[in-house]
Parts: structure tokens; C-alpha cells; sequence
């Protein structure tokens, strides 16, 4: 019988910085790496996790197995100071982004151009001033238990920090992050859409689910380390 490895949850901090950047690109592609589907993974990360790990830190939560970061939770509770940062930032990585597109390959330019023509289309609607997260773990980590400890941090941060809610917006395919899933945290699904990036890669459907719950209770972040 296996036994599960210990884990620890605690605050994210600057030295994990490059970590959680490599670590998000890893995932990037429905939990696998995701060069297949684009092949710069400094401008990938830079969009996913640089106002997280450059201007909100606090708000953020990493897992570690064996003294190894195996996985991460990157929020915000400052909605309107992520949203004027994403809009500038946006212009600046597309820029970025046209001055190295003549040197992508094919699939990474097919990538720039559904962002282009569909991205926007199908990001499903979010609350506009509450706290959210996304949360990323590599396979050996992803575990009720995990997903559980770092979801929890997160919340009883948020709620000594007066939040009411929080929301998320997840990527579900087949039974992987299934919306019944984040039901047994608490969240109801507010809306979701289908998502078509990936549909050379993965025939099947693969949707963006908007999820939000309502925050009760708050524990301290020692509670979330599992020993042997």
C-alpha cells in the first residue's frame, strides 16, 4: 500500500520565484508542458505569474514535497490594481510577442493568432472586485489532499483579510478538474465556455469554468503541513 508522501503549504516567497515560473510552464498545456503549443516559455510565464510573484506576493501559496516545490497557488485580493496591470501588460508582451513572431514556428504562431481572434471570445464573464486564484500542480502532487491544504491557506488568508469571496476560473477536460470536483470546496459554477486552443492538440472539448464561493472560516497556515 502507498503512503503519501509529506507535504508542506506555506507562504510564497521571492527565492521561488523561478520555480513557479518553470513550474507553470510545465503545466501549461492541460497539465502537461507546454512547448508543443507554444514555444516561448519567458513571455508564457511572464503573463501568467508576473503580477503574482512581482506585485501582489503576499496573496500567494506554494506546496513543497520532499523540500521541493511541486506546486502553487497564485491569487489576488487587489482586483482592480491586477486588472489596470493585466491591461498594460497585455499591450506590452504583444508587442513582445510581434517582434518574435517571424522566428516562432508554426504552432506557436497559430497560438499568437487564436489569442488574436478567439481569446478574448471565450473567457467566460468573472466578478470584477473579488479576490481570485489559480492553482497549478505537477502530476506527483495532485492529490485531494494537496488541492485541499493550498485552497484552504488561501482562504483563511483572504478571510483575516475581511474578504467575503473568492472565485476561480479552471480548466476542466474529461474528469480532470471536473466542476463536481470544486462543488465539494464549497464553489458554484457561475458560467463556462469552451475553449479551442487546444483542439489540435486534444480533439476533445475542454471548457473555462468561472467557480466562486463564499468564505466562512479562516485557519492558521501550520494546519496545512502533512506529516508522515
Amino acid at each position: 500500500m502507498r503512503t503519501e508522501k509529506p507535504f508542506t503549504i506555506r507562504s510564497y516567497q521571492p527565492a521561488d520565484r523561478d520555480a513557479v515560473r518553470r513550474l507553470c510552464c510545465e503545466t501549461g498545456f492541460l497539465g502537461d508542458p507546454i512547448d508543443p503549443v507554444y514555444e516561448d516559455r519567458e513571455l508564457f510565464a511572464d503573463f501568467l505569474t508576473t503580477y503574482y510573484t512581482d506585485h501582489e506576493p503576499e496573496s500567494s501559496f506554494v506546496i513543497e514535497v520532499d523540500g521541493e516545490l511541486r506546486g502553487y497557488l497564485l491569487g489576488s485580493r487587489k482586483p482592480l490594481r491586477n486588472q489596470v496591470y493585466s491591461f498594460y501588460q497585455n499591450v506590452c508582451l504583444f508587442l513582445r510577442a510581434l517582434m518574435r513572431y517571424g522566428k516562432y514556428n508554426e504552432r506557436s504562431r497559430r497560438f499568437i493568432l487564436w489569442i488574436l481572434m478567439n481569446g478574448w471570445r471565450e473567457v467566460p464573464a468573472s466578478p470584477r472586485r473579488t479576490p481570485h486564484f489559480h492553482i497549478n500542480l505537477l502530476p506527483d502532487a495532485r492529490k485531494v489532499s494537496t488541492t485541499r491544504a493550498l485552497l484552504s491557506a488561501y482562504f483563511s488568508y483572504l478571510y483575516r483579510s475581511g474578504e467575503k469571496r473568492v472565485y476561480g476560473q479552471i480548466v476542466t477536460f474529461e474528469s480532470r478538474r471536473g466542476e463536481r470536483m470544486f462543488e465539494r470546496y464549497g464553489f458554484k459554477v457561475l458560467n463556462r465556455a469552451e475553449i479551442t486552443k487546444y483542439k489540435l492538440f486534444y480533439p476533445q472539448s475542454v471548457y473555462l469554468s468561472t467557480v466562486i464561493k463564499n468564505l466562512e472560516t479562516a485557519e492558521p497556515l501550520s494546519a496545512y503541513t502533512r506529516s508522515p
